[in-house]
């Protein structure tokens, strides 16, 4: 059983997976990370949340960026979003991310900045 799931939406994205997966090997926290999208693939993405034992989701998207809300929406568990930059600086994925419907809470971290997703999943699961 992985303690966190990184679900990234486009293989794009790897740098950023990649900055996740580095802080969790450091400090020897399970993962599983896919490459799911939320748009091309939802029926993927609905099976992996339902099945998924990770006790919390990082969900790397860019543009529109619809994985974090998505995930959140279909499950209980802890999101923690990470924007990726594109042709608006990230700004829209940032947006997307932070501004969620009440009751679906997804926690976000700055443009590109897997590093502090990794540690924010961190401090979650300390508290368990």
């Amino acid at each position: 059983m992985a303690d966190v799931a990184i679900i990234s939406g486009s293989a794009s994205d790897a740098v950023i997976t990649d900055k996740v997966r580095k802080v969790l090997d450091e400090n020897n926290v399970s993962y599983d990370a896919q490459i799911i999208s939320a748009h091309r693939d939802p029926d993927k993405l609905n099976a992996y949340i339902r099945t998924s034992n990770a006790k919390i989701f990082i969900a790397i998207a860019g543009l529109s960026a619809a994985l974090p809300g998505v995930i959140a929406s279909r499950s209980d568990k802890p999101v923690i979003g990470v924007p990726v930059s594109g042709t608006l600086n990230g700004m829209d994925a940032l947006l997307s991310i932070a501004q969620m419907p009440k009751g679906v809470p997804v926690a976000c971290v700055g443009v590109d900045n897997g590093d502090n997703a990794a540690w924010l999943a961190i401090r979650i699961l300390k508290l368990t």
